[in-house]
């Protein structure tokens, strides 16, 4: 397939180009490349894949050096008249949307960004869709929707209404508005809830990037809720064959939909919603300890109260995942850290106590 795939200088979004392009699709990909967090980690992912980026230029289409079916381009979600031109051009037959303004903690801070990115943005992208005649639109929502819900697990076929970061509301309104689309358009559509992804080329700024860093600085560690947190870590490898998987299924409608008894994962309209997690939480204690057998270093811990737009909880029913595309995530997370170990311990020249970036 030909596939446009947004948020390519991401952690997600390298890795699905990554394997989309191995497997022998098509993939175009943008990325606005914000300073969100170190942009020279995203210029690395981007060299893994080929992409001379002393040619980067926005809006400039650039050619992979390794892979003769990428195409990357410096682009904005929110420059509707650029991506229209990139939808036209390029004829895509399906689009996986990964940008997105990412982290709770920062929208506490900086809420303007996610109504941009992740409202304003994503409506661009429905759009293009709607207009260009997309056959499957699949996109990243997050385990952050189910907010205050205390039902464990967390099912896609519960309401999840009570979000409790402008983050997690942002990604329940793109779930909305893909199903607006949906049912007036008839656009295939598939959102993805991610549970807290981890691994291989991670972002800066997500708990075991952070640990693992601090604890290698012999810097103290940030533990919230007083450790008394239960994470659904999931990793990479899983969540990217989870969206392949969605991917090659596009949505169809439930012919067993009833709108008297209505399920918030299916529609009338062809509109899906699925969990990608393991299903398998562990505690945060439990993770940072695994983090420390890895790195052989003992964590200095800060023990301190719930943040504001935290939950305490997250557990992934992956059984819908898995009862509709036969798919269910199975890395453990002793794998998982042992991976991104080898990963962080080859990407960065690590002394005693000490870090200095690769360049």
């Amino acid at each position: 397939m030909k596939i446009l795939v947004t948020g390519t200088a991401g952690f997600i979004g390298y890795h699905l180009a990554k394997h989309l392009l191995e497997r022998g699709d098509t993939v175009v990909g943008i990325d606005c490349i914000n300073d969100y967090y170190d942009v020279k980690l995203k210029y690395a992912r981007l060299k893994q894949t080929g992409i001379n980026v002393a040619e980067l230029e926005y809006a400039k289409p650039i050619c992979s050096e390794s892979y003769p079916n990428y195409t990357f381009i410096k682009l904005d979600i929110l420059d509707k008249e650029q991506l229209q031109a990139c939808f036209q051009k390029y004829e895509f037959d399906a689009v996986c949307n990964l940008a997105a303004q990412a982290g709770v903690r920062y929208s506490l801070t900086n809420p303007e960004v996610y109504i941009d990115s992740n409202i304003k943005g994503f409506l661009n992208i429905l759009e293009c869709c709607r207009h260009f005649k997309i056959k499957h639109l699949a996109y990243a929502s997050s385990s952050s929707v189910y907010g205050l819900n205390k039902k464990m697990p967390f099912s896609e076929h519960d309401i999840a209404d009570h979000p409790v970061s402008l983050y997690a509301a942002s990604k329940k309104a793109n779930e909305m508005m893909a199903h607006t689309y949906s049912h007036l358009f008839n656009i295939r559509t598939t959102g993805l809830r991610f549970f807290t992804v981890y691994g291989p080329w991670g972002r800066p700024d997500m708990a075991l990037f952070i640990f693992t860093k601090a604890m290698l600085e012999g810097k103290p560690i940030e533990v919230f809720n007083n450790g008394n947190m239960l994470r659904d870590f999931t990793y990479i490898d899983d969540i990217i064959e989870g969206i392949v998987h969605v991917i090659d299924n596009p949505a169809e409608p439930n012919p067993n939909w009833d709108a008297q008894n209505p399920d918030p994962a299916t529609s009338k309209a062809p509109f899906r919603i699925f969990n990608i997690g393991r299903g398998a939480p562990i505690s945060l204690m439990g993770f940072v300890e695994e983090i420390e057998s890895q790195m052989n270093v003992t964590a200095k811990k800060v023990l301190l109260p719930m943040q504001e737009g935290d939950v305490a909880e997250t557990c992934a029913d992956v059984s819908n995942l898995d009862d509709t595309l036969n798919y269910k995530p199975r890395v453990s997370v002793k794998t998982g850290i042992a991976n991104f170990a080898a990963w962080y311990k080859a990407f960065y020249k690590v002394g005693k106590r000490q870090l200095v970036a690769v360049s």
